[in-house]
């Protein structure tokens, strides 16, 4: 883990935090817990595990700390909410509770893997803050790719925000990011955006602070058991494009 800490003075700091929202992923939550002890043991790292339990009605929470009692490897902290409140707002208590010098986003059903974020760090050491995946970029390869209807929806919703939000990106949504502590801190501390579309509202803050962002192609797999909404959701998410646009100005 020395190479993510280079540069740093931070003693006292983990060198990377780990955040994973979840809800009702009782049936996953431990691989992809243990998918990530298994990275960082293979590494030699030791990264700060914070699960955030988004008031689910099965074990997630109950699983997540067992799985943090069981040998111990890596620290583990499960933050639960007692009733749902949203995966921006759960993605948030996690980053704003992470200590670590670099925090790292990802979603419960691991579809990017943990083996892909070789591919987000040298980025960090180049002098980027915001390092995001991507599904979208010439070097992703997606296992399998996501049914047309998404597809579909995926291109409608990135034209329209192009037009009205950072116009330089082509995938915002990926749940795959990395972020300086600062950055981190710094844009979930002032998010106000609560449905699916708070990522937008993350990078154009980040945009506007001056902060460098990377956009990189990485594997990705699609999971059948998205808990995503396509039209309801997508339609949300639209008008929410609105809202962050006048909020920024």
């Amino acid at each position: 883990m020395s190479e993510i800490a280079s540069g740093s003075s931070a003693s006292d700091q983990p060198p990377l935090s780990v955040v994973i929202p979840a809800h009702n992923e009782a049936h996953r939550i431990e691989r992809a817990i243990e998918g990530i002890r298994k990275d960082a043991t293979a590494r030699g790292w030791h990264p700060e595990l914070i699960v955030v339990d988004d008031g689910s009605t099965d074990t997630t929470a109950e699983v997540a700390r067992r799985c943090g009692s069981a040998g111990g490897r890596l620290p583990l902290r499960v933050l639960s909410n007692p009733k749902r409140t949203g995966k921006a707002s759960a993605v948030r208590r996690g980053v704003l509770e992470a200590n670590g010098q670099l925090i790292l986003l990802c979603d419960a059903d691991m579809s990017t893997p943990m083996s892909e974020f070789d591919k987000l760090l040298p980025w960090i050491h180049k002098g980027h803050q915001v390092v995001i995946a991507s599904r979208d970029m010439p070097k992703t390869v997606l296992r399998p790719a996501q049914p047309w209807q998404r597809r579909l929806l995926g291109i409608l919703f990135r034209s329209v925000r192009q037009q009205l939000l950072l116009p330089d990106l082509r995938d915002t949504q990926c749940g795959f990011k990395l972020f300086t502590h600062h950055a981190a801190h710094l844009l979930f501390g002032r998010l106000k955006e609560t449905t699916l579309a708070f990522d937008c509202e993350i990078l154009a803050m980040a945009h506007r602070e001056g902060f460098r962002i990377k956009e990189v192609g990485v594997l990705w797999c699609d999971d059948p058991d998205s808990r995503i909404r396509p039209w309801r959701d997508g339609v949300a998410m639209l008008l929410a494009l609105w809202r962050i646009r006048r909020r920024l100005r």
